[in-house]
């Protein structure tokens, strides 16, 4: 009798196919992946999210060359930050672009030329501060990144060098709403020990001014306890034997205190006016900006600029001053508080605090809110605006300055 086949004799692969054939229609899932760039999924606007988080004109400049995706997205970016390397006089900037090859020149004209020299580059110069404004010559200055010819292949002090001005850095950004630019270092040189630090913010001209000073700052030690009095870096006032009610020690007017914090004040305002002529180019050609930050590196002065102040610029030209490259400071109302020793929240001690809030003598004449100085204490963040916060409830020396 033959024997008959049940199914059950059957292979089990019979009933499947062979996966492992040459034969098969669909690829492997793992094939799948290999093929599939992520980034094409992302929609465009995501994109723009995380190239906003980037802010960084040189990580932008990067982006750029990674695909023509990014090189079309990056231009439309709302957020940028620009970190400039130097400040150089109009004398170096000419020789430099005079001696520049037209190769050069005609690169520096595509699209993103100036952004992708910057992923090339470091600083070939020693940083300079924008102080060069109250130098005894006259010849102006400007901003600059630096960086170093790409094509050039000798050591640093043989490269060649470019410089861009963060007007031309940003020339092919087309929305730019919040821009920050940073300073390498603060203009103003002090001594060490030394607090100086200034606000201000600015329309078509001066709007108003604070600005945080102390002869030393003195960091609580180990064994600190509150409302200890510490002896010396002051402006020769004895804390122990003063009577703190708020006024000012009549020593402070023999022995220097007084002429330094007028030197402290003046010099602030060059650098706030200094600051503010050279955003005029950028201002002017980028008509989305709704925010405008200029600081520096050191935290020592940030030059404010909302939206209505940015149009005020734009419709009202600024004045220049007929001394150097800066826009002239009008006349000027000021209001002084002093303390011989301040302790912060934090323990730390400012000897010889002082804080001066200056607005203009027009705009002072035309506001009646002369007792709101909240724009005042908050000028400053962390624990120097609680410095502020204790200054202003002091006594109130009023000060009058012509323009300059």
């Amino acid at each position: 009798m033959p024997s008959s086949t049940t199914t059950a004799d059957l292979p089990m692969s019979s009933f499947y196919p062979d996966l492992t054939s040459s034969s098969r229609v669909y690829p492997e899932p793992s094939d799948l992946l290999r093929r599939l760039d992520h980034f094409d999924r992302l929609p465009d606007s995501l994109l723009l999210l995380v190239f906003n988080k980037i802010a960084d004109v040189k990580a932008l400049g990067r982006c750029c060359v990674v695909s023509r995706r990014f090189h079309s997205l990056v231009p439309q970016v709302d957020t940028v930050l620009v970190r400039v390397d130097c400040v150089i006089s109009d004398d170096d900037s000419t020789s430099s672009s005079s001696s520049s090859s037209p190769s050069s020149s005609d690169k520096s004209r595509a699209p993103f030329s100036s952004l992708f020299r910057l992923v090339f580059g470091g600083i070939v110069k020693p940083l300079q501060a924008l102080g060069q404004f109250l130098g005894p010559r006259r010849s102006s200055s400007s901003l600059a990144v630096v960086t170093a010819d790409e094509n050039a292949a000798e050591t640093m002090e043989q490269a060649g060098v470019t410089h861009h001005s963060p007007t031309q850095v940003l020339k092919n950004f087309n929305e730019i709403r919040v821009l920050r630019i940073e300073l390498p270092s603060g203009e103003l040189g002090i001594d060490d020990g030394v607090l100086l630090k200034w606000r201000a913010d600015f329309g078509s001209t001066l709007d108003n001014c604070v600005i945080l000073g102390a002869s030393s700052v003195i960091q609580p030690g180990p064994n600190h306890k509150p409302n200890d009095v510490v002896s010396g870096g002051g402006d020769g006032v004895c804390a122990a034997n003063a009577e703190d009610n708020g006024s000012i020690p009549d020593s402070f007017y023999t022995n220097g205190g007084l002429k330094l914090r007028v030197v402290w004040t003046i010099s602030s305002l060059i650098a706030a006016s200094a600051r503010h002529y050279l955003l005029q180019p950028i201002i002017s050609e980028h008509k989305t900006l709704d925010s405008l930050v200029l600081t520096d590196a050191d935290g020592q002065g940030v030059l404010y600029m909302n939206s209505d102040q940015l149009e005020e610029l734009r419709v009202k030209p600024l004045s220049a001053s007929s001394a150097s490259k800066r826009t002239l400071v009008p006349a000027l109302n000021m209001r002084l508080w002093y303390a011989p020793q301040l302790e912060l929240p934090d323990g730390v001690v400012l000897k010889g605090a002082t804080l001066v809030a200056i607005r203009p003598s027009e705009q002072s004449n035309q506001k009646k809110e002369v007792s709101d100085l909240s724009w005042v204490s908050t000028a400053f963040e962390e624990s120097y605006g609680a410095a502020a916060n204790m200054l202003v409830k002091r006594r109130t020396y009023c000060l009058e300055m012509n323009s300059f």
